[in-house]
């Protein structure tokens, strides 16, 4: 369902959201103000204006139409700047219809641009920056927002993205605190996967009740997946080929429910990187995992990686495994390996349940640990495990782990995320991404040694 707040910064105006529907507007530009003022009246909304403040009666009308009443006729007017960079706001309605947002998000920033372009789908998006802005800061801005390939000439960017993908890379952008661009390279993105994370964990979703942390899940897949379904058993299935698509095709795997629904009014307790719940559980088990998987979707862009993936997003795990039974086995036929995120504490690559039903063979959790090694990543280590998806999967004979998320204490008050080691899983997933030859030639060894094995299992 559409809200007013991400209409208003995917477009961008910057007007922030006080409670539902009521937006501060006394720091916005005069006549950007009278802009959203004038959009909303030629969609008929039902609001009241007073001394800088807006209040919205009528329900968030779909992108599409917003869209469409924001753009007139020569809107952008040839790209150049109306406005005096670093001196005065960007003029929203003279800005193109896709591009208006990442623009306002941009001069926000202190990376002031004196050109834009949103290709109005007949070539790429492009940006001019003024003559101050470091251009390395602002390319690697744009890369953690969403964006992984530029061309860069002249202080001018060309974005090689479609121009949809603008309206997500606004909403990015919108989350970023000028502070962070001081930080060191690769603290940008740590960031918004920790917003990524919050978005996960402030979702209701006990089991079989999954829908509204499904629907976030496939918003941002939409962007990302070449296709994506919800199956008959309620999970989300989805895939994309990266490159090529001429590499391994790897699972991914998270499941949605939680075992119990969060209580109403519950916070968020952040004590550095450790997070809690101020009442009920936190809901890490497996909200950790999902963040994980959709922050490595999203990275997976920006790589060299030439294969595909397939996520498998579950319902009801938490109850029985339900809804990884319940996925067809013709998504599975040509898996080579699946990596699961829903294992307690940090560091651990499950590969069997206690020991006894085996989840891959080990020459895969080796390489594995070799990646983490090589990724400079410490304390990743093979052991046994309990029940999860990674067991399903293995079942159809798919070389399959089960890797930590950062939770402890899952399924009770005291439940705690280690955000470190959480954001050090989506490290470890890119790291295994970037060996892809090596992982492919392992999975490759292991079917020979099974096939002169009789087809069964090798010696342990």
């Amino acid at each position: 369902m559409e809200a007013w707040n991400r209409l208003f910064i995917r477009q961008g105006f910057m007007v922030p959201e006080q409670r539902d529907n009521r937006f501060d507007c006394r720091k916005e530009t005069e006549q950007n103000r009278t802009f959203l003022l004038e959009s909303l009246d030629r969609l008929r909304v039902d609001y009241v204006y007073e001394q800088g403040i807006l209040l919205i009666s009528s329900a968030a009308v779909p992108e599409e139409e917003w869209l469409a009443c924001v753009d007139f006729e020569h809107r952008g007017g040839g790209g150049w700047a109306w406005f005096r960079p670093g001196e005065e706001e960007p003029k929203v309605k003279e800005l193109d219809t896709y591009i208006s947002g990442v623009v306002r998000g941009l001069n926000r920033l202190g990376l002031h641009t004196d050109f834009s372009c949103d290709g109005h789908e007949r070539r790429h998006p492009a940006l001019g920056f003024a003559e101050w802005v470091d251009m390395e800061k602002a390319v690697e801005v744009l890369q953690a927002v969403g964006i992984p390939k530029l061309v860069v000439r002249n202080r001018q960017a060309r974005l090689l993205v479609p121009r949809q993908a603008l309206l997500d890379a606004a909403e990015k952008l919108y989350v970023i605190e000028k502070g962070w661009l001081r930080e060191p390279a690769g603290f940008l993105n740590k960031q918004l996967f920790l917003h990524r994370l919050e978005q996960c964990l402030s979702i209701n979703g006990a089991s079989g009740k999954e829908e509204g942390i499904r629907n976030l899940v496939a918003e941002q897949l939409h962007q990302i997946a070449d296709v994506w379904k919800v199956d008959r058993s309620g999970n989300l299935l989805a895939q994309k080929v990266y490159g090529t698509g001429q590499g391994p095709v790897i699972l991914l795997n998270a499941h949605l429910d939680t075992v119990e629904s969060f209580v109403p009014g519950r916070k968020m307790i952040k004590d550095g990187a450790v997070w809690s719940s101020s009442k009920g559980i936190l809901g890490a088990d497996d909200r950790a995992g999902v963040a994980v998987l959709l922050e490595v979707a999203e990275r997976l862009k920006g790589t060299s990686f030439n294969g595909r993936v397939k996520f498998i997003f579950t319902v009801e795990e938490e109850v029985g495994l339900v809804g990884a039974r319940g996925v067809d086995d013709c998504f599975l036929w040509d898996v080579d390996a699946a990596f699961v995120v829903d294992r307690r504490g940090k560091g651990d690559i499950v590969t069997s349940c206690g020991g006894y039903e085996a989840f891959c063979e080990e020459s895969f959790g080796a390489f594995i640990e070799e990646t983490a090694i090589s990724s400079g990543l410490a304390g990743w280590k093979c052991t046994k495990g309990g029940s999860s998806d990674t067991r399903v999967w293995a079942s159809h004979g798919i070389q399959s782990v089960n890797l930590s998320a950062g939770y402890q204490h899952e399924h009770t008050e005291e439940e705690t995320l280690d955000t470190e080691a959480c954001y050090g899983t989506v490290q470890l997933l890119l790291g295994i991404f970037q060996q892809a030859r090596e992982l492919k030639r392992v999975l490759r060894q292991i079917a020979l040694l099974k096939r002169r094995n009789g087809g069964g299992p090798l010696a342990r």
